[in-house]
């Protein structure tokens, strides 16, 4: 009979960095889910998906949508500096007038450094963009009128495999970019686009 190739157990490591993903706390206006991982990054992944839930909103079901993936690779990239390395992204609308403040990418920049000092959470090698985006409707979408997103593209090196507080950075950042109070004191809200576009 032909050998079956098992799948070789995952690290220790990884999966205690799970256990602390999954033990996150995470805001209450927050949907969160376990999704496929992507398989080709790295040996051993584990990714979430994050909505900022509409119930606390009226109708509107668009305020904020989000994606967290930890990465593991025991042999540790030169351009990770660890053996693990974290993706994220986060999206809102926002107000077509707040999108066009010059100084918006900026701002939700510092929203995820400050996110992550908040919660405590160790990282070095961060990199990433934010992006506004702008957007008219034309033709059959005319209706739509103007338009306003944030976009935060995100990576950065856990410390170690206590992640829990980086999701939890993560949470926080989706909840602010769309426009919901802050947990720490101090940082104003950018003003989300609660209804839609006319």
């Amino acid at each position: 009979m032909p050998e079956t190739q098992s799948t070789p157990e995952p690290p220790h490591a990884f999966t205690a960095a799970v256990r602390a993903m999954q033990d996150a706390v995470m805001r209450p206006e927050l949907a969160v889910t376990e999704i496929p991982a992507p398989g080709t990054l790295a040996p051993w992944s584990h990714a979430l998906a994050a909505d900022v839930t509409p119930a606390r909103h009226g109708s509107d079901s668009d305020l904020g949508t989000g994606r967290f993936v930890l990465l593991y690779d025991p042999s540790a990239p030169e351009a990770w500096g660890g053996v693990f390395r974290v993706i994220c992204y986060v999206q809102a609308p926002l107000e077509t007038e707040m999108g066009v403040d010059p100084f918006l990418a900026d701002v939700a920049w510092s929203w995820l450094v400050d996110a992550l000092d908040n919660r405590g959470a160790g990282y070095s090698s961060a990199s990433g963009t934010a992006t506004r985006i702008l957007s008219t409707g034309f033709g059959e979408l005319a209706a739509q009128g103007d338009g306003a997103q944030v976009e935060i593209r995100a990576s950065w090196t856990p410390a170690d495999e206590q992640v829990g507080s980086h999701v939890e950075s993560w949470g926080d950042l989706l909840c602010m970019l769309a426009g919901l109070p802050p947990v720490a004191e101090g940082v104003s809200v950018l003003s989300a686009r609660r209804v839609g576009r006319e």
